[in-house]
């Protein structure tokens, strides 16, 4: 009985959103033109790799150059989001954020895959063993995850430096109906990143430019929704490896399984059902051509790459094997559209 109103529910609040459809607030080229006019910045959401075939995805949009290396001392806790996060210097003085749990490893890989194809991404760095000076005697969130003697094992560091001025929405964005926003559409189901709420997408300001890019790429290559148990929907390489890519095809038309609603165990909250069921149309009706045009980006990299950037995640290299073939026979698909 109460499965039953539970399932009804969540059909009623796929039948009102299937119908409303995304907002429409003009076209990308208005839109972009008028947010130029104002600021005086241009608006970029993607650039051409031209040197994709020699981009280093172990070390990432960071490369060698910017490793996080030496002593590392804690600056603050950061209790945004989910995930426990904190923030180190290092002896350099760059601050870092450090990201704890799960989402560490896929976040990493998923940043070199995204700035490989020409979006920009974070500065993120996998570390297997990080020691923190003058850790504080106790956190907030992640507690368990710190050693006595202030260690912690498997994290990401993003670097901080970067300015941040703001969020930007699917909907409402200077890029809406581009070829280049449905194609960042096909990367985020590519490496199933469900969670891809506003809050998650950012604007940095470099020099003239507003830069556009999707900030948080930690819920990747596990389920296509939030799953249950938790840890199946991030980095998990047995989910990554049954899910469905693609959901639908049309003469014009692609729908891909990512994002998808929750696991049936979150159904009990309907907040959490109707939150992730209004993300759904993101994956919906991308143009067949945008999408081939995407896997044709994609399919420049080169076997290596992508295992280096799963290595850079700190995968096995059986694992980084295993998650490539799933990732490759993706693009193989893009390409035949």
């Amino acid at each position: 009985m109460h499965v039953m109103k539970i399932t009804s529910a969540y059909f009623l609040f796929a039948s009102v959103l299937f119908f409303a459809g995304p907002a429409t607030v003009g076209t990308a080229k208005e839109k972009s033109a008028s947010i130029e006019a104002v600021s005086g910045k241009a608006t970029v959401l993607w650039h051409e790799p031209a040197d994709i075939q020699s981009r280093d995805l172990f070390y990432g949009p960071g490369g060698t150059e910017h490793v996080p290396n030496g002593t590392f001392t804690f600056v603050k806790e950061d209790l945004d989001g989910t995930n426990p996060k904190f923030v180190v210097r290092d002896q350099d003085g760059i601050k870092w954020k450090v990201k704890l749990g799960i989402e560490a490893q896929p976040e990493t890989v998923a940043s070199r895959i995204v700035w490989a194809v020409g979006y920009y991404a974070n500065e993120d760095y996998f570390v297997s063993d990080l020691r923190v000076k003058e850790m504080p005697s106790h956190l907030h969130r992640g507690q368990n995850l710190i050693a006595p003697d202030g260690s912690v094992r498997n994290v990401r560091l993003k670097r901080e430096d970067e300015k941040k001025i703001g969020e930007w929405q699917w909907k409402h964005d200077p890029f809406n109906g581009t070829r280049e926003l449905n194609g960042l559409k096909v990367v985020m189901a590519l490496i199933n990143n469900w969670d891809l709420k506003n809050e998650n997408n950012a604007i940095y300001q470099e020099d003239d430019e507003q830069i556009y890019l999707v900030s948080d790429l930690g819920a990747s290559f596990g389920t296509t929704g939030r799953g249950w148990p938790a840890h199946r929907g991030k980095g998990d390489l047995s989910s990554y490896t049954r899910s469905k890519f693609i959901r639908k095809t049309t003469v014009d038309t692609v729908d891909f399984e990512t994002p998808s609603a929750p696991s049936f165990m979150y159904w009990l909250s309907l907040k959490e059902t109707w939150t992730r069921v209004r993300l759904e149309w993101i994956g919906r009706n991308i143009p067949r051509v945008d999408a081939r045009w995407m896997g044709d980006v994609l399919a420049r990299l080169s076997p290596k790459q992508i295992r280096d950037a799963f290595r850079a995640g700190g995968y096995s290299p059986e694992d980084a094997d295993a998650f490539a073939r799933v990732m490759e026979g993706r693009i193989a698909m893009l390409t035949r559209l």
